[in-house]
């Protein structure tokens, strides 16, 4: 793969460009180039797998493109065309004013592409988000592969292109456009027999894969499990010869690492090749001041998967392989996690993963193989097979409690051992050890891991906004983002005129700026109806405002259960290029209530509305006491503890995060019946 780079209307554009270059030479040690134009500097770093064709290309326009396209071949019959390879092909069709957005919903891969003609801006990338591409206004108009890129050319307000958009902009008029782009389908279901979706899925695994096997020495990221052990045995059946890498700690005061023991026996199964990448606990440091700058992150989980990866991509590099398989998107797109198995809609829940996968996953991986000048490769996003896994019923991905059911049935039968096939999910940053060397180096230093992972690099995390409702949830899911080094811009409270409007709380929706002020964090209020959808249109205003003046980049939602809520908050964001975070979506509810003590804040209940509760819940600070009443009526009459099915509403008055508690002076009990009551404060 490549990097990318263009800046326009911008008096220093030609050095800028340079600078961005000498930057991004990682991501392609083959070749730098760049073409320059009126109002417009665009550069290509060249990372050569299949073909050596130097870009920028330039005629009536100027194409700069980090491009994996594997029906380019196809696409140059069915247009009559002769391209020496896939980014020639993008090239010649935009030049021939082939509608870019027909372009590349045909296109078969991964890319981001920049293209200039006519004094306009085009940038795209692939529907998931693989090859990354972020983009500034702050001064004239830039763009690069990598944030950090921006960063140091000194650009402010650098945002990452949302994968279902294609953004143009205007040298002339300055003016930029988001045209929206449609994601992937659920429905309808596939409603053929288990054996005849079992059949085709086989072929759309093989074809995956096949077609991302390159003609030079490869290798595959293995950990043992079910998607790795089947792509490489998939690689195997081809007959091109790779190498399977495994990273774990070495650390004698560990248990052996999982993926060790599960590796070694998959590949002796398997008669595959095998690396086994030894990490000391005191390397790891070292590691860190490379990998947290180069990923522009201090999520502890990030951090820890990127360990392990780095590792691999090193090792990997040392013997020569320009490209390197990962099973990443398997768990997403057959319903590997918890929240899928806690899902009342599977298909919904694999979709609002892949939706996130390209923040979540994508860009630390994408950076940590470029720096190793390594193309990273991933047969489970596949456009094809993501097209035909998403209409697998849910019930055949979730079966007997078994996550990735069909997954597992399809790969026993392509031969893949049981043992394998069977194996239970372990995520990286565990089965290695990785997270455990983070928790004892974090511990030598009496910090937290967000703490420690926060020294090797300062505000990397995007700029979220609040969404809240003055409850237990929202506070807590915020301070929880506070907690992983997430900064709190500003917070947003819906007021509804609608007491039992759909999406927001109301009950003590007023006290929010009471609670904004002692938490020492702007307020955006702003009012709806509460009529039916109608509310999105209201918190899509409010979030606007919020990109404005906070230059937000995400949302953090209290959502732990309600889909209904979820999606649609993901809808609107998406449309605003808002990430979201949700990170109490599915948690065990009584260790979160247990939680919210633990953490020393203090909460009330304000409305109760279900069978088990009266007016005496309301207004009393909730005890651990409490908490066990509430569990016990989980288990006798099926309560959400947390009040989530709308048991009972909550006002945070006290917590670390307040610099004064929020003080009731007055309050009224409204009692409708024996289980129907309702505090009014003051």
């Amino acid at each position: 793969m490549c990097g990318i780079i263009g800046i326009f209307n911008n008096t220093k554009q030609e050095s800028l460009v340079k600078q961005g270059l000498k930057l991004l030479e990682y991501r392609g040690k083959d070749n730098q180039a760049l073409i320059k134009a009126e109002n417009a500097c665009i550069g290509h770093c060249l990372h050569s797998v299949v073909s050596f064709v130097k870009q920028p290309f330039q005629k009536t326009g100027i194409l700069t493109a980090n491009c994996e396209v594997y029906n380019w071949n196809s696409l140059t019959e069915k247009h009559q065309i002769k391209a020496k390879n896939d980014a020639d092909l993008i090239f010649q069709l935009l030049e021939q004013d082939y509608p870019i957005k027909q372009l590349i919903e045909e296109l078969d891969g991964v890319f981001s592409i920049a293209y200039y003609q006519d004094n306009t801006v085009y940038l795209a990338r692939d529907l998931l988000g693989v090859k990354p591409v972020f983009y500034s206004k702050s001064n004239g108009f830039a763009f690069a592969s990598e944030r950090k890129v921006l960063s140091k050319l000194n650009f402010d307000d650098i945002r990452e292109l949302n994968p279902r958009h294609i953004l143009s902009y205007n040298t002339q008029t300055k003016k930029l456009t988001l045209e929206k782009r449609p994601f992937f389908k659920i429905l309808p279901e596939n409603k053929t027999d288990q054996q005849n979706i079992i059949q085709h899925l086989k072929e759309y695994l093989k074809s995956a894969v096949s077609k991302r096997i390159p003609d030079k020495k490869f290798g595959i990221l293995f950990s043992g499990g079910i998607d790795s052990s089947l792509i490489a045995l998939l690689s195997k059946n081809t007959n091109k010869p790779f190498t399977c890498y495994t990273t774990v700690l070495d650390y004698p005061g560990f248990k052996e690492p999982e993926d060790l023991l599960a590796s070694k026996k998959a590949a002796s199964s398997l008669g595959l090749t095998l690396k086994i990448v030894k990490v000391k606990l005191s390397n790891i440091e070292n590691n860190l001041k490379t990998i947290v700058p180069l990923i522009e992150d201090t999520n502890v989980v990030k951090v820890a998967v990127a360990l392990t990866f780095f590792k691999a991509c090193e090792a990997a590099h040392k013997d020569g392989c320009k490209v390197l398989l990962s099973g990443l998107g398997a768990e997403e797109l057959f319903a590997g996690y918890q929240r899928h198995k806690n899902s009342l809609k599977i298909n919904e829940e694999c979709v609002s993963g892949l939706l996130k996968i390209y923040e979540r996953d994508l860009y630390r991986d994408d950076v940590i193989s470029m720096f190793h000048s390594i193309e990273l490769r991933l047969p489970f996003l596949d456009k094809q097979l993501c097209e035909f896994a998403l209409k697998i019923p849910g019930t055949l991905k979730i079966n007997n409690n078994q996550e990735k059911y069909i997954l597992r049935e399809a790969a026993k039968q392509l031969a893949l051992p049981s043992f394998i096939a069977e194996r239970k999910k372990r995520a990286a940053q565990y089965g290695s050890n990785m997270q455990k060397a983070l928790e004892k180096l974090a511990k030598q230093k009496n910090q937290s891991i967000s703490q420690y992972l926060n020294s090797f690099g300062e505000n990397l995390n995007p700029k979220l906004a609040a969404l809240i409702s003055t409850g237990k949830d929202s506070i807590f899911a915020m301070y929880t983002m506070m907690q992983q080094n997430y900064p709190i811009e500003c917070l947003i409270t819906l007021k509804s005129k609608n007491p039992d409007s759909f999406m927001f709380h109301t009950p003590t929706i007023s006290l929010a700026s009471q609670q904004a002020k002692s938490m020492n964090i702007p307020l955006i209020e702003h009012s709806t109806d509460g009529k039916k959808e109608h509310e999105l249109k209201d918190l899509k205003i409010a979030l606007e405002l919020a990109k404005k003046q906070y230059n937000i980049e995400g949302v953090v939602t209290g959502a732990i259960l309600s889909n209904y809520q979820r999606k649609r908050i993901e809808k609107v964001c998406d449309s605003l290029s808002l990430k979201i975070f949700s990170p109490l979506w599915h948690i065990n509810q009584e260790k979160y209530l247990r939680d919210i003590l633990k953490n020393k804040f203090k909460f009330i209940i304000t409305k109760v509305a279900a069978e088990g509760l009266d007016k005496s819940w309301l207004g009393k600070v909730i005890t651990d006491k409490d908490i066990n009443n509430l569990v016990s009526l989980q288990k006798s009459i099926g309560l959400n503890p947390s009040g989530e099915g709308g048991e009972y509403e909550t006002l945070m008055i006290d917590g670390p995060i307040f610099k004064n508690p929020i003080s009731i002076k007055k309050q009224k009990i409204i009692e409708e019946d024996k289980n129907t009551a309702l505090l009014k404060l003051e």
